[in-house]
């Protein structure tokens, strides 16, 4: 009767698990009614309508993805631009107010349909996915006007052809903007005012980036979404967009190396002039409007001088390679821009291993599962010495219970004659703990590679086309052929079916002996897993199963070779099965 009333709860709690699992996985990611096209960014709700936020961002809302191809459409076809064309970046500057407000980045499609456009990342002032950049100048305690129409040198920005803007700010002011692009995602940009005038001129030049949450991917605790730079050498991932609605505007203390906001693939950031100390503060505009600003310190420019700031701009791929670049060429802690975590000395040489596998085998599902035979092969010295002491264990058994039972009630001297016992047969009752405490970090660390890199987006592997994101062949709709989307908890693909049904054969391979209420732990154990596991990152579900697999595989080798093992083993789960039927007699 009690083993009853325990399985019961056991099952109970598993339910509980479940639906809990679900209501956080809908917190966290909240999906949207109607699914993600292929139309590019989003749109500022001015309505208070609640945004839903995908995974990855972007405009989620149809009205709004309609209403943005016909801005961009109007907006992009005015004359008064300047085109943007390098090896990773597309798009134009607005000669209007001098804005970088059209930015594609050529090397990521927006969705993984074939005829996808590229990934907008920019968009100008207005639409519903409205992100972009100004550098500009506050002369004399004046912004220039949005309105102001600037004069260009050229009509194309490239890597061998900057471009520069002018305006002649009147009373013998001239103002001139720089452009240069490198080969990924840096542009430079000179901010020059030379003073013509006979009086000395105040200036404080400035840099901003504005965005709408409405774009921004779901934020979550090791996907920071929202305001990012760094601040005193230290990465900040602590304020959000709602904290900013909240609190107000927010200025962090220490100097900023870089400002900006960032997605969990995409980021914008301000670069301040090396030396230089510039306010930096976040602040909400309204309307889920958002901007980080960068503005230096007044300067009194002489009559008859030229003064020059230089700072940069980052539109781009958050790709750990080109941020580390950055960072080893003196951009402070650029590399941080992706939120590793404490782990990041073992993820960054994780992916770089995913990466080299991938170069060699051509696909990152068969990199995973190489991956993980390495990873196996590793610890396999370790699961031999786990078995080794298992057998011990199992042979100095009757010892240990002569021991207990003659110092039943000493537990110091139990404890002593035990340790004795150990060191004396060499025995280490902690060992078969070692590969499991070993597989946590690891098992994290993929965890946040697979969800944070993006070398892993839209990377293919037999039936799925993105292993970063969950398995989309779900059984209850046998695999979208029938009209109807399952709910979170109970869309179960392939790879979770194949985790639990691998888990419980190891289960039943491994023949310790349980109670009966362990037992049906055991054997509820692998099911729930599935349905907590099913949401999370099909790379990450391919690991685990490739795991087991190989762990199956370890288990029949290693009890082959210690057969006395799997014979105590036997022996003992026989005798508590009887012990059992003896007592419901």
């Amino acid at each position: 009767m009690e083993n009853s009333r325990n399985i019961i709860l056991v099952v109970v709690l598993s339910m509980a698990l479940l639906l809990g699992w679900d209501a956080a996985m809908n917190y966290f990611y909240p999906q949207p009614d109607e699914p993600v096209v292929a139309a590019e960014t989003a749109a500022p709700s001015g309505d208070g309508a609640e945004v839903q936020h995908s995974r990855t961002g972007g405009l989620t809302d149809p009205a709004a993805l309609k209403q943005e191809a016909a801005d961009l459409e109007t907006a992009l076809a005015s004359p008064d631009r300047v085109r943007i064309d390098s090896p990773k970046v597309a798009g134009s500057i607005n000669l209007t107010g001098a804005v970088v407000d059209d930015v594609v980045l050529k090397d990521y499609a927006e969705t993984t349909d074939k005829d996808s456009g590229p990934v907008r990342l920019f968009s100008p002032r207005g639409t519903p996915a409205q992100h972009f950049a100004q550098l500009g100048f506050i002369v004399n305690g004046q912004k220039l006007p949005d309105a102001t129409v600037w004069q260009a040198d050229g009509e194309l920005l490239t890597v061998d052809k900057p471009v520069t803007l002018t305006h002649d700010a009147g009373n013998g002011l001239e103002l001139q903007l720089r452009y240069a692009i490198d080969e990924n995602y840096m542009v430079t940009v000179e901010q020059s005012i030379a003073n013509r005038s006979a009086v000395p001129a105040v200036v404080q030049p400035f840099g901003l980036v504005s965005r709408t949450s409405d774009t921004a991917s779901a934020d979550f605790f090791i996907a920071h979404s929202g305001p990012i730079g760094v601040f005193g050498d230290s990465a900040n991932y602590d304020t959000d967009y709602g904290d900013l609605d909240d609190d107000g505007p927010v200025s962090p203390q220490g100097r900023a190396e870089w400002l900006g906001f960032t997605d969990i693939y995409w980021l914008s950031a301000l670069v301040p002039q090396d030396g230089s100390a510039p306010d930096a503060t976040f602040r909400a505009l309204g309307g889920n409007a958002y901007r980080a600003d960068m503005i230096y310190d007044p300067v009194t420019v002489p009559a008859g001088r030229k003064y020059t700031t230089t700072s940069r701009l980052y539109a781009g791929a958050k790709d750990s390679t080109i941020l580390d670049a950055y960072q080893d060429a003196g951009l402070a802690q650029f590399g941080l821009a992706i939120d590793w975590g404490w782990f990041r000395w073992f993820e960054k040489p994780l992916l770089w291993l995913l990466k080299t596998l991938f170069d060699l085998v051509g696909n990152f599902g068969v990199a995973i599962i190489c991956l993980t035979i390495i990873v196996r092969g590793v610890m396999f010295p370790i699961a031999q010495k786990q078995f080794s002491s298992m057998a011990s264990m199992k042979a100095i058994q009757p010892r240990m219970k002569a021991i207990q039972e003659k110092y039943k009630d000493d537990r110091l001297q139990q404890q002593q004659e035990m340790q004795k016992l150990f060191r004396e047969e060499k025995v280490n009752p902690l060992a078969g703990c070692l590969p499991l405490i070993l597989q946590i970090p690891i098992f994290f660390a993929l965890y946040k590679v697979l969800y944070l890199a993006i070398e892993m987006r839209h990377r293919n592997f037999l039936w799925i086309e993105d292993l970063s994101a969950p398995d989309p062949a779900t059984i209850l709709n046998l695999f979208g052929l029938l009209p109807f989307t399952p709910p979170s908890f109970l869309a179960i693909g392939v790879l979770a079916v194949l985790l639990g049904v691998t888990m419980w054969l190891t289960f039943k391979l491994n023949p310790s002996a349980m109670d009966p209420v362990q037992q049906q732990v055991f054997a509820i154990m692998p099911w729930v897993l599935m349905f907590i596991m099913a949401p999370f990152a099909a790379g990450l579900l391919l690991y685990w199963v490739t795991s087991n697999i190989l762990t199956l595989a370890q288990q029949k080798y290693l009890y082959s070779k210690h057969p006395q093992l799997k014979a105590a083993a036997e022996k003992e789960k026989a005798e508590k099965a009887a012990e059992a039927a003896k007592a419901k007699g």
